[in-house]
């Protein structure tokens, strides 16, 4: 991993003459510089954990915004309260990211794509994912509309 991270700054340096200086997403690298033997799943290549709350009536996150990093791995921790039937859809979201699992009542799930996740009873689910698509990506309470009932994901 270390040599292809190399040659990928190589070629960029020695592409810089030519076209001026690099483009932003060619400068963003992963949190950390030695990946290791775990490449982007290492320790030191990992975001905060975002927690999202499903509940009626309750706004599903606290800033209805969270900033990614491109090639950062990171864990997304959705809690359903049990006090009514509520799903989170997001298509655009999740494919922007590489999904790693989703862990639910400790059993681990490899999905090659999803779109939605639905609680019919309290629970949580966990979601570990790597951001890959740059953009603005909306995560959501199925059928809702209002600002409370959304998370956006901004993938620097």
């Amino acid at each position: 991993m270390k040599t292809f991270t190399t040659a990928i700054l190589l070629a960029g340096s020695l592409a810089a003459p030519l076209t001026g200086a690099l483009p932003a997403a060619v400068m963003a690298a992963p949190l950390c510089d030695e990946l290791g033997f775990a490449g982007l799943l290492a320790k030191c290549n990992r975001g905060e954990t975002i927690a999202l709350t499903l509940a009626s009536g309750q706004a599903l996150h606290d800033t209805g915004q969270v900033t990614l990093q491109s090639g950062a791995y990171y864990k997304l921790e959705i809690t359903a309260d049990g006090s009514a039937e509520l799903g989170i859809e997001g298509a655009d979201f999740f494919r922007a990211i590489w999904m790693n699992e989703i862990v639910i009542n400790k059993i681990e799930v490899r999905p090659m794509a999803i779109d939605s996740l639905e609680f019919d009873k309290a629970g949580t689910a966990e979601l570990s994912f790597i951001a890959i698509k740059p953009g603005s990506h909306v995560l959501r309470i199925a059928g809702s509309t209002g600002d409370s009932q959304r998370i956006t994901f901004n993938i620097q």
